[in-house]
């Protein structure tokens, strides 16, 4: 990891990203800690979930727009683990090293209280996006002297305009491609399990004209730092954590990390290692190796990790390689006479424990 962050421009602050994905093993009973983990289905009855391993990464995203994700942890979540709490982990391994305090830029299953509280002592700014069916609340008002004192205000419900205040500042942008868009902050919300840390609730939505017939999802967005950039970027800052989900699709299509069938979850880990070394190999050859395109591809003036892969054969040969030459099977001597056979151990999927919800009873102020 050390030896990828050198790569870090020191001059801005560096952009990170994090997800977590399932290498799906349905058929593998033999395979040692298996869990339940969610994969999308083409069929709406379908429950999304699979069977398998799911692995969490933690990526620097270098260009402002493009699918580079170069990947700084690719680590896999354990039975006794949750993506929250391994997310918060290597988010803590990272930035230790960093040598500015990055902006780190997480989906809707990360915007919770839990990842705050465990994410509070790390110097880092968080810009995640929220669902829509969250409730916030603002500042508690003065303590009035009688009883013990409030640590909520106002509820702000995201799917109900009618508990929303005015916003503190609203802008309109111009997008080419999404044309105009509205852009509101409201300050100081905060969530039910973590009151002392602040936030900047952000609301991104599409001005459509009357006579449009498209539909348009608002998108919510809070920020968790010291100095937020301007409401006219922001948005487009969080676009780039998509990377990430290109990077997981090339992984599995281009460089076939769900191929193999491997037997133990340490082999597992061993062959998943290779795969942010394969990336950041790609990243460094992209202005060394010749662009070659299929027929039906068009030249692209900034090569794709797809595209680098598919032109660094002609590199391959000038780097050489340090392994030794093949050498010739030979005969196998094949079982021993008298050894048994045994089966392998099947082991069971495991269930993680889901923590039950509290509710939160009304207290009358």
């Amino acid at each position: 990891m050390r030896l990828y962050i050198k790569h870090i421009s020191a001059q801005e602050r560096p952009v990170l990203a994090v997800d977590h994905t399932a290498w799906t093993r349905l058929h593998s009973p033999t395979l040692q800690d298996r869990t339940y983990e969610h994969q999308s289905s083409a069929i709406a009855s379908n429950k999304p979930i699979s069977v398998g391993q799911g692995y969490s990464t933690i990526a620097w995203i270098p260009q402002e727009s493009g699918s580079w994700a170069l990947p700084l942890r690719h680590e896999r979540i354990t039975s006794w683990e949750n993506p929250i709490s391994k997310a918060a982990w290597q988010i803590k391994q990272v930035c230790k090293h960093l040598p500015l305090r990055p902006i780190i830029l997480l989906d809707s299953e990360y915007g919770n209280a839990s990842l705050l509280n465990q994410t509070a002592e790390i110097e880092a700014d968080f810009l995640m996006r929220i669902r829509s069916n969250r409730c916030l609340y603002s500042g508690p008002p003065l303590y009035t002297g009688k009883g013990r004192p409030r640590k909520h205000g106002q509820k702000f419900k995201l799917n109900d305009p009618s508990t929303w205040w005015e916003a503190t500042e609203t802008i309109e942008v111009d997008d080419s491609k999404l044309g105009q868009l509205r852009v509101r902050m409201w300050q100081n919300l905060h969530f039910s399990g973590s009151a002392t840390h602040a936030m900047q609730l952000i609301l991104v939505e599409r001005i459509l004209p009357k006579q449009s017939h498209s539909k348009s999802q608002p998108l919510w967005l809070v920020w968790i730092g010291s100095e937020m950039p301007p409401m006219s970027e922001i948005w487009r800052q969080y676009l780039r954590r998509f990377a990430v989900d290109h990077w997981y699709r090339f992984l599995k299509q281009r460089l076939h990390w769900t191929l193999p069938q491997l037997s133990t979850p340490g082999q597992c880990e061993r062959w998943s290692d290779l795969m942010p070394v394969l990336t950041w190999e790609l990243w460094l050859a992209r202005d060394l190796v010749a662009q070659h395109h299929l027929p039906w591809q068009k030249p692209l003036s900034h090569l794709t990790p797809g595209r680098v892969a598919q032109s660094i054969a002609s590199l391959l040969p000038e780097i050489g390689t340090p392994a030794v030459s093949p050498k010739l099977r030979g005969k196998s001597p094949g079982w021993s006479v008298g050894n048994k056979r045994t089966t392998k151990i099947r082991y069971p999927v495991v269930k993680k424990g889901k923590t039950p919800h509290k509710k939160r009873t009304k207290t009358v102020a």
